[in-house]
């Protein structure tokens, strides 16, 4: 069984402001990134997952408004912290610039990543039921998030399709991701990893040894799919 609730553009328009605070080059320039992502988004993404998000670069939010930063790093001095939910209670994204460069990865994948997390999934707490028990959580790029294609000749990063997340046979030609690396529900890639949850333990596991251990190198202090640990404690 899969649960859902209510995501982006159901109960109205969602605007996502975006705001660089970064003193690191993006690797992209800021506009072209936050173009790219829209393009993106609205070509691939929308006609797959519905709910169609509106990007924008700013300084400051409006009130209701999502909000998508792009910070130094997790531990920044007056960083806004590692909620999942301003204070407010509107979903923010944040992407950790100084990190993501520090694990050889593009800041472009990086925030495509979390772009798709936060519009299906705003809250972190969404979790597809497998036949053998198993609840899977509803993250979009994690199954297979060391793959990319271009948008504007800028990487973005590999999702996995509404069948993924379908514990039962499909029929021969359904695509489970993007770039059609999966062949079955709640498979990975030798590059990805899915969070697990039985009997009210969640656990992360991965599609190889070698990604096991490039993960265990990285600082995903911040990342969504950390709110869905049961030792995470909200301020």
């Amino acid at each position: 069984m899969t649960k859902r609730s209510a995501q982006a553009g159901q109960g109205g328009a969602v605007r996502i402001a975006c705001i660089n605070m970064a003193t690191v080059d993006l690797g992209v320039p800021f506009d072209k990134l936050t173009a790219a992502l829209q393009a993106c988004y609205d070509q691939f993404f929308v006609p797959v997952w519905g709910y169609p998000v509106t990007l924008y670069n700013t300084t400051k939010p409006k009130p209701g408004e999502w909000q998508f930063y792009y910070l130094d790093t997790a531990d920044e001095a007056g960083a806004l912290g590692y909620h999942d939910l301003t204070k407010d209670g509107q979903p923010i994204s944040k992407v950790f610039v100084k990190t993501t460069l520090a694990a050889k990865e593009l800041v472009s994948v990086t925030a495509c990543h979390e772009l798709f997390e936060m519009a299906i999934d705003p809250l972190a707490n969404l979790w597809a039921e497998n036949s053998d028990g198993k609840e899977y959580a509803y993250e979009m790029s994690d199954p297979c998030e060391e793959d990319t294609f271009l948008v504007n000749g800028i990487a973005m990063s590999n999702f996995v399709h509404p069948s993924w997340f379908e514990p039962f046979k499909h029929p021969p030609g359904t695509k489970f991701d993007h770039l059609g690396k999966l062949t079955k529900p709640f498979s990975m890639t030798k590059g990805g990893y899915v969070i697990v949850k039985q009997n009210g333990k969640v656990k992360e596991v991965f599609g190889s040894a070698a990604k096991a251990k490039r993960f265990a190198r990285e600082d995903r202090r911040g990342h969504r799919s950390e709110f869905r640990k049961p030792h995470h404690q909200r301020a």
